[in-house]
């Protein structure tokens, strides 16, 4: 493992044209933004507002169980969010699920652009260069991305699905996996749910769908994941039909 203020490199002793990442790891804020503190409570700092709860651990094992490098966000979402673009105005969130953010309140451009500088851009900076060792060795980089979501959100409804595949044009990994994960009728599958993969500026956008790389965004709904169990199950659940999709690209 490497460690940036801005990123981690996991699994970084194999070799493979797969790369896994996990874009909300982190609830970390660094020391430089606000002495290390948004202003909120650590109850909300533990919530899914700050991280996606159980996303990074599951990631880890689905790319031990892969034999694929991984990159992983080291600040929260809060601080400046990694999967949005520079220009989306939901980078840098003031209030979230009824949480007014107070160390983001008063934070204008500058600041905005200072966070973006420090880890926005690293981190993908990170990612691209990842991709460009697997294409110098003249291979098809493959990305796969694990967040995971509350079971609730504002008050609706209990969100019914246990896992979510995310997508845009792309239907290389996406439909056949939410074909595999199918074939077991316990498990309830979205597609694009509960939300939509088809967005101009997250980070799958940036790095895959323009480059036209095999891709695919795995939402986990993050009270299944939130013990170490759970994570060894769903990433166990999610590997094997992944690594069957890949040897076919």
């Amino acid at each position: 493992m490497s460690e940036h203020d801005a990123y981690e490199a996991l699994n970084t002793s194999v070799q493979s044209n797969v790369l896994i990442l996990c874009d909300h790891a982190s609830n970390r804020v660094p020391e430089a933004v606000n002495g290390g503190s948004l202003g909120i409570s650590e109850a909300d700092m533990n919530r899914h507002i700050a991280f996606d709860i159980g996303a990074r651990e599951t990631a880890l094992m689905i790319a031990q169980a892969l034999e694929a490098p991984m990159l992983a966000s080291r600040f929260s979402r809060l601080v400046i969010d990694p999967n949005r673009g520079e220009d989306d105005p939901t980078i840098l969130m003031k209030i979230y699920d009824h949480t007014i953010v107070e160390g983001n309140r008063f934070a204008d451009a500058a600041e905005k652009e200072r966070r973006i500088e420090a880890y926005h851009r690293p981190y993908h900076a990170a990612i691209d260069a990842a991709l460009e060792k697997v294409t110098a060795r003249g291979e098809v980089p493959v990305l796969i991305s694990i967040h995971s979501y509350t079971p609730q959100l504002n008050g609706r409804p209990k969100r019914p699905w246990h896992i979510g595949v995310l997508w845009d044009a792309d239907a290389r990994i996406p439909v056949p996996l939410m074909a595999k994960l199918r074939q077991d009728p316990e498990i309830v599958v979205g597609d694009n749910e509960p939300y939509s993969g088809e967005l101009r500026g997250d980070t799958m956008y940036f790095h895959a769908t323009k480059n036209n790389y095999p891709h695919v965004l795995i939402e986990l709904r993050h009270d299944l994941i939130d013990t170490s169990e759970g994570q060894a199950k769903w990433a166990g659940i999610l590997a094997k039909p992944l690594n069957e999709i890949i040897q076919t690209l």
